[in-house]
């Protein structure tokens, strides 16, 4: 689309202020004329190619815009007969330069940003009118009938309303209206409006009104409307923006919508707080402060304050922002719900949400993917446990055994009470996965395999991983182990205080199983320690005295001892339904310890919430088999209907399709410089 900008009149009517320069060239700010504001916001709406007709002063007129440094590719047409003529010659001259969609208004209009979005926004052809003001004596008036305008001129009245000379048209419409100004001019009739031009051919130039309302947008023909229009821009200037961010990597998708919104006045950023971005999206590369600094030195950012929650409420019950800035991405996105509170909240006050189109360039996309794709690196996931215990009372652990559950512990989101949920990292369960090999459990999987695994899910995920260490085997093969498990970028270990066999511990006292001394535990405990090369990794010691029927003192005394032996957590376990002694276990613990991490694994005890165990001190919730369970359950279901009905029609309701395996699973975005010569 290009733009036409018409500024070969002679704005007498200005008296000495146009002695000297056109009156597009009159400040109407400090920093601004009307023309460099017309400019700017124009640059800012994406249009490049601006077409100026100009009269007196063309010379002067010409230097000021190139002075302006601005990314346009200009192109002036000078009217030499400017006092003899109306704009209707000066668009016949353009002509040549306008067979396209276009942009038309008058060189001595102001109006707000938000005017010139919305009104590029209609797909239709369309004429600024204003239903909120009273129809003006000398000015332009339209007139409407079955909602497209009939008839534009200052001497309607009957079913007008005020209009601006600002259109947004399309090329079949702005054809057929040059075609007819074309015809005016060449017949010599040059001295009147263009629009007497356009009333001819109403019929079949459909132009739609769109109505500004209250909005500034205003011609400037006297010193009583520059003044007025001074005045209505410092109001203007005044109005609250807020949008939320939370990116790490700032990029030039985000440039455009901070000057967008910054355009619509004051704009405050709400920036996701750490905690928030870990539970939406995933763990931070930059900290609050450092992501705050950088969106405090944008221009045009006013202030940034914390957002606590994904939901916009509190903000916007605090601010009460006469608009607040999104993409229109999170219209169909799991941001959906958080929207839709955005707009109740901001109806309580006639708050305005504007949504300018998400960015869909490829660049950005590959960018963000290799900022995330950092997350990935063993040096930067292995620390994201401890990191994450610091933000967040409570995480919540997955069990995953494959690549495709690692992607499932990876990227499944709810949005609920304005706050999103994810799964905060892995757990790789030697159950799961010896289950998944079809093997017992009971150490039969090899530490090889069981790095193999290791190794798919990481190659398809950021978050951090808990490993299912059994009993860590002897001393000298747990050191090895270890040091190899922190190598590759694992987050933590956790090994149980039973020796010989591997019997699963839900089996409790129903088969032989045989807790190790506590010295000889706290010697593995202390050796793996002793191996680590980073402070990042965490050996946590799973306490098994419940599960033996051991009793509550024994329990603690292994807890004290194990982390005087340097564990850096304690998972504590039981098969029983009733979370009973593992609250008071927690309890007891709390008394004496408040900093040391506490785990459990809540596969009997089910109907406790996260908050509950948040309360009872509790910090990493590890859901350690379900994806499992489920997926033999499902399995198993569909080959027997596939069985029983010889095809596997009815089966097909219990499968997802194709298309959402593809959607899970990422593709791979080539570099655009790949496949350059």
């Amino acid at each position: 689309m290009k733009a036409l900008i018409l500024n070969s009149g002679l704005g007498k009517r200005m008296g000495p202020l146009t002695n000297k320069h056109p009156k597009c060239m009159t400040q109407v700010t400090d920093k601004d004329t009307i023309l460099s504001r017309q400019l700017r916001q124009l640059v800012g709406a994406g249009i490049t190619e601006i077409v100026i007709t100009t009269g007196p002063f063309d010379k002067i007129l010409i230097e000021y815009c190139e002075s302006l440094n601005l990314p346009v590719q200009f192109t002036f047409i000078n009217n030499p007969d400017y006092a003899k003529t109306n704009y209707i010659y000066s668009l016949y001259l353009a002509r040549n330069h306008l067979k396209s969609d276009i942009l038309l208004l008058h060189g001595d209009m102001v109006f707000e940003d938000i005017v010139l979005r919305n009104l590029l926004q209609c797909p239709n052809s369309c004429m600024v009118v204003s239903s909120s003001l009273e129809l003006p004596e000398k000015d332009f008036k339209a007139v409407i009938l079955n909602d497209h305008i009939t008839g534009i001129g200052v001497n309607f009245f009957e079913n007008a309303v005020a209009a601006q000379p600002i259109y947004k048209l399309n090329k079949k419409d702005w054809i057929i209206w040059l075609k007819k100004i074309c015809e005016y001019c060449e017949n010599g009739n040059t001295d009147c409006y263009a629009e007497d031009a356009l009333n001819e051919v109403s019929d079949r130039c459909i132009i739609y009104p769109f109505d500004v309302k209250n909005h500034l947008c205003n011609e400037i023909d006297t010193i009583d409307d520059l003044v007025m229009v001074r005045e209505n821009l410092v109001v203007s200037e005044e109005k609250t923006v807020y949008m939320c961010f939370s990116t790490d990597v700032i990029h030039g998708g985000h440039i455009n919508i901070i000057q967008k919104a910054a355009g619509l006045g004051r704009l405050t950023i709400g920036l996701l707080t750490d905690e928030v971005i870990a539970s939406y999206k995933h763990f931070p590369i930059l900290p609050f402060n450092e992501r705050k600094n950088i969106l405090e030195n944008i221009n045009g950012v006013d202030r940034v304050i914390p957002q606590t929650t994904l939901s916009y409420a509190e903000n916007i019950r605090s601010l009460k922002p006469d608009y607040v800035v999104h993409g229109d991405d999170w219209i169909t996105s799991i941001q959906r719900p958080i929207r839709d509170e955005t707009i109740l909240e901001l109806n309580k006050y006639e708050g305005k949400l504007i949504e300018f189109p998400y960015s869909k360039n490829q660049t950005y996309t590959l960018l963000e993917q290799n900022v995330k794709s950092k997350l990935a690196i063993p040096d930067k996931r292995r620390g994201n446990l401890r990191r994450l215990l610091g933000l967040k009372k409570t995480i919540s652990i997955i069990e995953a055994h494959s690549g495709i559950t690692g992607l499932l512990a990876e990227t499944t989101t709810i949005v609920q009470d304005g706050k999103a949920y994810q799964f905060d990292g892995m757990w790789i369960s030697s159950l799961c996965d010896s289950t998944n090999k079809g093997k017992p459990d009971i150490e039969l999987v090899d530490i090889s395999s069981r790095l193999k695994t290791i190794d798919e899910i990481m190659e398809v995920t950021t978050k951090p991983i808990i490993f299912d260490g059994d009993t860590g085997g002897l001393i000298d093969h747990f050191i090895y182990n270890i040091k190899t498990l922190e190598r590759i970028g694992v987050s933590a270990i956790i090994i149980e205080d039973k020796t010989g066999l591997k019997k699963n511990s839900l089996y409790g006292t129903e088969v032989e199983q045989t807790q190790d001394s506590i010295e000889n535990f706290c010697a593995k405990i202390s050796a793996g320690k002793r191996n680590l090369k980073t402070k990042d990794f965490m050996l946590i010691a799973r306490i098994e005295s419940l599960i033996l029927e051991k009793g509550m003192n024994d329990a603690l005394n292994r807890a004290f001892a194990y982390v005087d032996a340097g564990a850096d957590g304690i998972m504590i376990h039981s098969r029983k339904k009733d979370p009973a002694e593992v609250f008071e276990f927690c309890k007891a613990f709390r008394a004496e310890d408040k900093i040391t991490p506490l785990v459990v694994v809540p596969t009997t005890y089910n109907t406790v919430t996260e908050e509950e165990f948040a309360s009872h001190g509790i910090n990493i919730i590890i859901y350690a088999n379900q994806l499992t369970r489920s997926s033999i359950g499902a399995m198993e279901k569909v080959a027997k209907i596939i069985l029983t009905n010889r095809c596997s029609s009815e089966a097909d309701n219990l499968c997802i399709s194709i298309n959402e395996i593809l959607n899970l699973i990422p593709p791979c975005i080539p570099d655009e410089n790949q496949n350059k010569e």
